[in-house]
């Protein structure tokens, strides 16, 4: 096993590394910038770096200064935790040249499943479905982008092929505004990710989000760990999570959770991954591969009893899977509301210091969060302070753990997204499960024109 790994993260993933690593006998190193010295992860790791001012591109994005950190305390591996460079083949390169262990996949798949295009070449190719497209990036040519478009049919959404988070795409619904919005995404993309590389698939309509979570350990070993629906979307930010997704049959899973595995096998995948589908007329759609660890996480430990950060670091170490698919059975139903430090209105954020907090409890109900009462939220990075996740025998016996949860959830000082929460799960729409990803804005778009309150 390890014997100290550096977290090169902050918040509330950083705290969940540092516990699992303590539950390990794994000592910790905690690198943070100036503004997060007061963090909990700081206090309760080993031992602590500022590696840093509050900007994140001269900290937490400061690979020298991250390896650094590494070297001078004599640590074995660096855990990026999701964001910052969790997903950065170059980053993950330097920290094995330099003689550590990314706790995560290779560079050179890293860098396979960030190119959207070769992603998408890829799972084509180890039989995952994929959304009708173009099959590769756009050229210069308009008579043949014209002619990829018609034969794609419209509407048709341009990416950019370095692109994520849901930036740097453009939904396009008829020939006349085609060329131009190719041509705008590829400058955005150019800007945004220094990549113009762009390609083209249909726009599914009213699709879900659904993602399968993978487990593997590089060694030829892979399973799956079901499914989590992501639905409830606010301009491609996920804002709920659940694990089972509603409706999706236990063939549907075997099926596509069979594929996935496949997949990881035949890239050599090593670590935790997720891919992500668009889930529409009963058929998944491959859209994207997330090769870390994700901020909903939590849905799937709590369904299937496995503790995915322990896991990655037990792969990271060299060790095989000891957990086979047949071990893998899900109880129950699990949710995930997304604290913010925002407006729950106008969605701005809202940093400051937090006069008073408390925690829910109660049966079936986790709360991953970094803050305490005293703490000031910086406005340096990430609205998210936190997440509240609940767990019942069914999903209706969630969704009423988490409203209660939600009631109980004091957070003074600052505004929060928690009233925007409770109206989501008073939500008939919610409640009755099986939303598509446009759902909440499209509800958030009638609250406002007070037509349809959400609620």
């Amino acid at each position: 096993m390890l014997d100290k790994v550096v977290i090169a993260n902050r918040g509330e993933i950083a705290l969940r590394i540092v516990r699992a690593c303590q539950a390990m006998g794994i000592r910790t190193v905690a690198v943070h910038s100036t503004v997060d010295r007061n963090l909990k992860h700081v206090a309760m790791a080993d031992e602590s770096v500022c590696i840093g001012p509050a900007a994140s591109s001269e900290s937490y994005l400061n690979m020298p200064a991250i390896i650094a950190a590494a070297e001078v305390t004599d640590a074995q591996a660096i855990h990026p935790g999701y964001g910052f460079l969790s997903e950065n083949a170059d980053f993950a390169e330097r920290v094995e040249q330099s003689g550590f262990v990314f706790i995560g996949p290779k560079a050179d798949t890293i860098r396979l499943m960030g190119d959207k295009v070769e992603a998408i070449r890829a799972m084509k190719a180890a039989g995952v479905p994929c959304v009708p497209g173009s099959g590769g990036p756009l050229g210069d040519d308009a008579d043949e982008n014209i002619r990829i478009a018609r034969e794609i049919g419209y509407p048709v959404i341009v990416k950019a092929a370095g692109g994520g988070g849901g930036r740097g795409m453009r939904v396009v619904h008829s020939e006349a505004a085609l060329i131009n919005a190719i041509a705008t995404t590829q400058a955005e993309a150019k800007a945004a990710f220094g990549n113009a590389m762009v390609y083209m698939e249909k726009f599914l309509e009213n699709p879900r989000h659904v993602e399968i979570q993978v487990l593997a350990d590089g060694q030829g070993n892979a399973i799956h760990l079901g499914e989590r629906d992501c639905s409830m979307q606010r301009r491609h930010q996920k804002v709920v999570e659940e694990a089972p997704a509603p409706g999706i049959t236990d063939e549907q899973r075997a099926e596509i959770g069979k594929v996935c595995v496949e997949a990881c096998k035949r890239i050599g995948y090593r670590g935790a991954g997720t891919f992500e589908f668009l889930y529409e007329n009963g058929r998944f759609y491959f859209i994207e591969m997330n090769t870390r660890i994700q901020v909903e996480h939590p849905v799937t430990e709590f369904v299937t009893g496995i503790d995915l950060v322990a896991e990655q670091l037990k792969i990271a170490a060299g060790q095989k899977l000891t957990i086979k698919q047949e071990d893998i059975v899900l109880r129950g139903h699990a949710i995930e509301c997304r604290i913010n430090a925002e407006d729950p209105e106008s969605f701005l954020p809202s940093p400051g210091l937090i006069q008073h907090f408390h925690a829910p409890g109660g049966p079936g109900v986790r709360v991953d969060s970094h803050i305490y009462e005293g703490y000031r939220v910086p406005p340096n990075y990430d609205s998210m302070i936190g997440k509240l996740i609940v767990h019942g025998p069914d999903r209706e016996t969630a969704i009423a753990r988490m409203r209660v949860a939600l009631s109980e959830m004091v957070v003074d000082g600052i505004k929060t997204n928690i009233p925007l929460q409770q109206r989501i799960m008073r939500d008939v729409g919610f409640q009755n499960g099986g939303q598509n990803i446009h759902y909440l804005e499209k509800r958030l778009a009638e609250r406002k024109g007070r037509t349809l309150p959400i609620g």
